[in-house]
């Protein structure tokens, strides 16, 4: 079972630098999407941005041109939720989850507070209410792959200049420390971690100056995933061949069949 994840920074963007001549290739069962900036009315003319033999399920901002979260399946998902049932979660469309019998996948795109102090406390506040709603979701006991940019790099391992940017959204302590409560009393896992544990391995780089060129970058896009699939984690990919968006897709292949 094939999950891939990507921040688009615009769907229509990444389509027409290649996204889904590559998506035709990957042979994935899963692909969760965020920051499609786009309404679905703009998109259903096309069906480019519904690839066949997939489920498709946008959720968007109400600000046009802005956040949106999508998922591709190739199974028809029992259930599909849509917002957390808080503003800053639905009104900038930042949650999808498919269910299935003993799975769920979800595409999720966290605040940026990189704007200023607002947004930092708009992120904040969303770290807290994901956090009960994570840990409600763990103790269901269902199986749980989620995908997405959270916009915090977690170690300094997942950040080329650590030193310069401990006091910048993405890398403040509070949002480092949400991770660790996620990871160490959560009981999540990161899943790329389990099979590749190297230096240097990003997904987000600026646009400024020669950030890509040089791979100054962040790792900011996960797949968290609950403990019964830690001993199924096969490959873990960060695709870089082709720049699609300022981020790169995150695939990770995981053994068995996950959704019957």
């Amino acid at each position: 079972m094939k999950v891939i994840s990507f921040n688009a920074n615009g769907i229509r963007s990444a389509a027409r630098k290649g996204f889904y001549d590559w998506l035709q290739l990957q042979q994935a069962d899963f692909v969760c999407i965020q920051e499609t900036k786009a309404q679905l009315d703009q998109l259903t003319l096309d069906p480019i941005y519904f690839p066949q033999n997939f489920h498709c399920e946008y959720y968007d901002a109400l600000k046009k041109g802005y956040s949106g979260v999508a998922i591709y399946a190739r199974q028809k998902p029992l259930q599909v939720i849509k917002g957390l049932g808080f503003d800053d979660c639905d009104t900038e469309g930042r949650y999808i989850q498919f269910d299935y019998p003993n799975l769920s996948v979800i595409s999720i795109y966290l605040p940026s507070g990189s704007s200023g102090d607002e947004r930092q406390q708009v992120k904040f506040g969303f770290l807290e209410r994901l956090a009960i709603h994570l840990q409600a979701l763990k103790d269901v006991g269902r199986e749980l792959i989620i995908c997405g940019d959270y916009n915090i790099a977690h170690k300094k391992i997942d950040i080329k200049n650590w030193r310069g940017n401990q006091k910048n959204s993405g890398f403040l302590p509070e949002e480092r420390a949400w991770m660790d409560t996620l990871f160490d009393k959560m009981g999540y896992v990161d899943a790329f971690r389990l099979r590749n544990q190297a230096e240097e391995e990003y997904t987000w780089w600026s646009n400024r100056g020669q950030a890509w060129a040089n791979n100054v970058g962040w790792r900011i896009d996960y797949q968290v995933i609950t403990q019964g699939l830690v001993e199924h984690v096969v490959d873990v990919d960060i695709y870089r061949d082709t720049r699609f968006s300022d981020h790169a897709p995150l695939s990770i292949e995981y053994q068995g069949d996950w959704c019957v």
